[in-house]
């Protein structure tokens, strides 16, 4: 019969230092995205039916182009942050970091490509 210490039978599955920071990572961009998507629905919301010529004149101007790229950006890392602790929880082994690489690839391409887009817009 082994006798363990509570410290020998916590060895490895305890703390690995980064709990906190993507707890508050995740809080701050879910407060980030309160204020971000009322504000995304409201400006792209007054182009909504509006001509094509319409809309590429209204997101050439700074508020709305900075809002969406803010939404899409902050919206992305919250997707990417989220899904990693749904992969972290559920998958295990050598998969698990292949399918953090894919969807951290897949939020990052998500993302350069909304910016590029709004940036085509708006410059």
């Amino acid at each position: 019969m082994r006798y363990l210490t509570d410290r020998k039978r916590a060895v490895g599955l305890g703390s690995a230092k980064s709990g906190v920071h993507h707890f508050w990572a995740m809080k701050v961009s879910s407060v980030a995205l309160l204020i971000l998507i009322p504000l995304f629905v409201f400006t792209f919301g007054c182009v909504l039916g509006s001509s094509y010529e319409e809309v590429m004149a209204y997101y050439a101007r700074p508020f709305p182009a900075i809002v969406a790229a803010l939404t899409i950006v902050v919206g992305f890392k919250h997707f990417n942050d989220g899904v990693q602790v749904l992969i972290e929880d559920y998958v295990h082994g050598a998969a698990q970091k292949i399918w953090i690489i894919l969807m951290t690839c897949l939020s990052y391409g998500a993302m350069a490509t909304g910016l590029f887009a709004i940036a085509k817009i708006a410059l």
